[in-house]
Formats: C-alpha cells, sequence, structure tokens
C-alpha cells in the first residue's frame, strides 16, 4: 500500500473536501475541513484495507498571520497492520474555533483533545469532560496562542547592538 494508493481512495470519496496533498519526509499529509472530519476518521479506521486503527497523537497549532484559518487541529494515524501513518489538518478560523469530537470513534482522545483545549482554546463539541487537563482553572488564557509579544519592550538591559539590531 502506498501514499498515492490512499490519496486517491480519499479523493475518490470526499472530492474537493480533502485537498493540500504532500509528503514531506514520506509522511501523507492532507487537509480536510470541521464538517468532514468525524466521517473522514471513521472512513479510515474501518475501511477494509487501510485500517488506520491508532490514533497517534492529536495537537493543535495557531497560526496568527494566516487570517481565517488562524487555529488548527493536527491528527496523526497509524495503520499498525500495514505499517502506514499519515497526518490530517482541519483549520478554524478564530471567530469559530469548534470542531467535533474524535472521542467517539478513539477513546484515547479524550486526553489529548482536553490537552488541546488547555494550551489553543479549541473546543471540541460532544467532548465528554472538555475541562483543562494540565493547567489551572483559575487560568483566563491559554498558553500556547501566539497573542503575545516575543520580547519586552520595556526591559533595560539589553543593548540592541549586541544582538544584530
Amino acid at each position: 500500500m502506498t501514499n498515492q494508493q490512499i490519496a486517491e481512495d480519499i479523493v475518490a470519496k470526499y472530492g474537493e473536501n480533502v485537498h493540500s496533498f504532500e509528503e514531506p519526509w514520506g509522511l501523507l499529509t492532507f487537509t480536510t475541513n470541521r464538517q468532514n472530519i468525524i466521517s473522514l476518521l471513521e472512513y479510515l479506521k474501518q475501511h477494509e484495507t487501510f485500517r488506520f486503527t491508532f490514533l497517534t497523537d492529536l495537537t493543535g497549532i495557531h497560526l496568527p498571520d494566516n487570517q481565517g484559518a488562524e487555529f488548527g487541529v493536527i491528527y496523526h494515524l497509524h495503520s499498525l497492520e500495514n505499517n502506514v501513518r499519515i497526518r490530517i489538518k482541519v483549520f478554524l478560523s478564530q471567530e469559530d474555533i469548534h470542531i467535533p469530537t474524535a472521542t467517539t470513534i478513539w477513546p484515547s482522545a479524550n486526553w489529548m483533545e482536553r490537552e488541546t483545549y488547555d494550551f489553543f482554546g479549541i473546543i471540541f463539541d460532544g467532548h465528554p469532560k472538555l475541562i483543562r487537563i494540565l493547567n489551572i482553572e483559575e487560568m483566563d488564557y491559554f498558553p500556547m496562542r501566539k497573542e503575545y509579544p516575543l520580547e519586552d519592550a520595556t526591559r533595560q538591559d539589553k543593548i540592541d547592538a549586541l544582538f544584530g539590531r
């Protein structure tokens, strides 16, 4: 089974709802939308040949300069029988960072979705217990968002010329 065969099968089933296919370091990677993600994940898990039965990782990403798609949810799937891995991306706008939960397919997604919510604030609709898992409940921000300057503009203890500025 090759990445090309997997990609062709997915395109035949989902058409224009899957796009941006690439293979960085041999890892088939593509993008879909939130409306199709659960159907796609179920299809890949139950496919008689592919059998992507293991959710290796689920995480988020914040790309503040990517207007209209500032947040992403990234799924890494593994077919243990075929020893093949794929990555699926779903991008969300900052105004609507909701996506359906994958806990209905993989119970192990529970912790990963809670971690993604805890650090990025992405809301997984239908999640059984979407609360912070690593940070304290009193935090009123999401620490992995790129919403703060990288440097403290008020610092007086550095000389810009020493840093090539």
